[in-house]
């Protein structure tokens, strides 16, 4: 499992629900990486999209406990409502194919069972409201990657990857530990 997002340089993630720049070439980063893929997310997340619906062409899993399960089934995503539920339903697909997108309690809880993070620096204060675990600070995560600065929309950003020396595993569905 992954997850793919975009701080700024005080590792904000958002505000008000949405996010804090906008970046066409992160934007079809985000796109080409995911399409096809299964992206995990909290309802606030989903809910934060264009009319609240989830995102095209990808598996869409959305953590939302005592959600509506009819809106799930109505708009065609997998709704759960617990981490054991969460688990269970991600163990069906290869962990290279799940993208946790957020919001900031999803990455801070999934973040030990990820093995890389997709991490789009802006060099920019995007006056957050909600913040990133910073990975430079965690002596588990390393980065393993940094493209050089490009400008995107006015801002310079870099794409980095980093790697965690040590994932926890997760309970699949049958309760056995899975990297």
């Amino acid at each position: 499992m992954q997850a793919i997002l975009h701080c700024d340089r005080k590792w904000g993630i958002g505000k008000a629900n949405d996010l804090m720049f906008k970046l066409p070439k992160d934007m079809k980063y985000f796109r080409d990486t995911t399409i096809g893929k299964v992206v995990v997310m909290g309802s606030n997340t989903l809910l934060s999209f264009p009319g609240g619906k989830p995102l095209k062409n990808r598996t869409n899993i959305v953590l939302w406990p005592n959600g509506d399960g009819q809106r799930a089934k109505t708009d065609g995503f997998t709704m759960v409502e617990s981490l054991d539920e969460l688990f269970a339903e991600i163990s069906k697909y290869p962990s290279e194919d799940v993208f946790v997108i957020g919001g900031a309690m999803m990455y801070h809880t999934l973040l030990p069972y990820c093995d890389k993070v997709l991490l789009t620096k802006v060099d920019a204060d995007g006056e957050a409201q909600v913040f990133f675990d910073n990975l430079d600070e965690m002596e588990n995560w390393r980065l393993a990657w940094e493209s050089n600065p490009i400008d995107d929309n006015g801002f310079k950003i870099r794409f980095t990857i980093y790697e965690n020396m040590n994932v926890a595993a997760h309970p699949d569905s049958k309760g056995e530990a899975r990297q």
